[in-house]
């Protein structure tokens, strides 16, 4: 790799002109930033977190076509990242090196990107000290455990230069582009609702008690930027999204992430002036799960529109059909749109088209990918190149969506309805703006 290239792709500077990709102004043109980069320069990848979403990049890993080397797969259980390095092994290019320290990444100034799919709580801190580090960034959603780090994230975008896309893979899919921009285009009038669900059949949670550390985990380094706490039986492995919020952020900010941003995208939105919520624990009420597993939350926009979420965690009634989704209503008629494609209605309920998506992505299933999070990866890796000037989901998007999430959850946890300012998107309500941020465990504080 060329000094220059490296230097370039590390460091692109953030100007008052030029191109924009994802929003931020490069400073450059897109035929000068194709020319310093390389459109067919090798991308050297780190994978950050080895838990059930990494496989989900494995297919564009593999793609010659991307042309990358993966160079660290970094985890802090030992037998997690054993596992991805056996299931890559002569698979990909770039002879992997097996870590448990991210810091050991963030150091090595070959590393050109990471994929940051850790825990809830990893995401937005481990994405801007990436940044700080002169890294790109994938980062899954939620891309933020609380407002506060979604303006954070957008600011040390800004700052950096640095090519984050959040991993929204629905963005990506052509078949929802393709209705988008039809419902854009007035396909069914002035769109004015749309309702947002995710229905699962997630089954009872244990009931955390005190343990040793099993033998290969880093609970320190798990914990981060988080407050420490003692570790309890299996409280590292997938659970820790219902253990309480010094890691999660519920089913919310687990899954209604995609289908809000949906919503959102197809009513052309940006912040709600009111949000209200109902949400509770509806089953096996003696487990170990904390938070509620049923929502219904309505958000009211300026121009009279709505977004409902009906999240149900623990019952896998379809209610609309499918077992997640999205349903926009016009002035004209109205649109289903998932994963699998969408259907257009009249407005007498008579279906006009339909388009039913050629590949497929996991809708409910733990870890999920397929076809869309492949085309999200390379619009990715494209966009760090210069052979496409627009990520499909950058974070100062994806930062939106996430603050519906949030302000979901921080109205079932003060239990009350609250109005927000369209303009800024902070909560008018005191009881919620203490939950506008998090505590950082000492050292871990951003430092913007």
């Amino acid at each position: 790799m060329g000094s220059n290239r490296r230097e370039f792709i590390k460091n692109v500077a953030v100007g008052a002109a030029g191109i924009t990709i994802g929003g931020m102004a490069t400073g450059f043109s897109a035929k000068s930033y194709t020319r310093i980069v390389g459109a067919n320069d090798r991308l050297n990848v780190a994978l950050m977190g080895c838990g059930r979403r990494v496989s989900a990049y494995y297919a564009a890993l593999k793609d010659k076509k991307n042309n990358v080397d993966v160079a660290y797969i970094c985890d802090v259980m030992k037998k997690q990242r054993d596992k991805v390095g056996k299931d890559l092994a002569g698979k990909v290019s770039g002879n992997a090196k097996l870590v448990n320290d991210i810091h050991e990444i963030w150091n090595d100034q070959r590393v050109d990107a990471i994929f940051n799919a850790t825990p809830d709580h990893w995401h937005a801190p481990g994405t801007w000290l990436a940044m700080q580090a002169g890294k790109h960034v994938y980062i899954e959603k939620p891309c933020s455990h609380n407002p506060r780090e979604g303006e954070l994230l957008v600011a040390f975008t800004k700052k950096y230069g640095k090519v984050v896309q959040m991993g929204n893979q629905q963005r990506s899919s052509k078949e929802t582009q393709e209705i988008i921009s039809e419902i854009h285009k007035g396909a069914i009038g002035d769109a004015y609702k749309a309702v947002a669900f995710y229905a699962n059949t997630r089954g009872e949670c244990p009931v955390p008690v005190k343990a040793p550390v099993p033998e290969g985990l880093d609970w320190e380094l798990f914990q981060g930027p988080a407050p420490r706490r003692e570790y309890m039986h299996d409280i590292w492995d997938y659970n820790w999204h219902w253990y309480g919020w010094n890691w999660g952020t519920a089913e919310t900010g687990n899954n209604a992430t995609h289908e809000l941003d949906i919503a959102r995208w197809a009513l052309q939105v940006k912040y709600p002036n009111h949000v209200d919520v109902e949400a509770a624990k509806r089953h096996f009420l003696n487990d170990g799960w904390e938070m509620y597993d049923t929502m219904d939350a309505t958000f009211r926009f300026p121009g009279n529109k709505i977004i409902k979420w009906d999240g149900k965690s623990r019952n896998g009634h379809k209610t609309y059909g499918s077992d997640r989704g999205t349903i926009i209503y016009g002035s004209e008629g109205s649109v289903f749109v998932n994963r699998e494609g969408y259907t257009l209605f009249d407005r007498s309920g008579k279906k006009v088209k339909d388009s039913k998506s050629s590949g497929s992505e996991a809708g409910t299933a733990l870890g999920g990918g397929g076809d869309m999070t492949d085309e999200h990866v390379v619009n990715f890796f494209n966009v760090i190149r210069g052979t496409e000037t627009k990520l499909n989901s950058p974070i100062e998007e994806g930062a939106v969506t996430q603050m519906l999430t949030h302000y979901a959850n921080i109205s079932s946890r003060i239990n009350k309805s609250f109005k927000v300012n369209t303009e800024t998107g902070r909560i008018l309500d005191k009881a919620g703006m203490k939950l506008w941020d998090r505590e950082y465990h000492k050292g871990w504080e951003p430092k913007l």
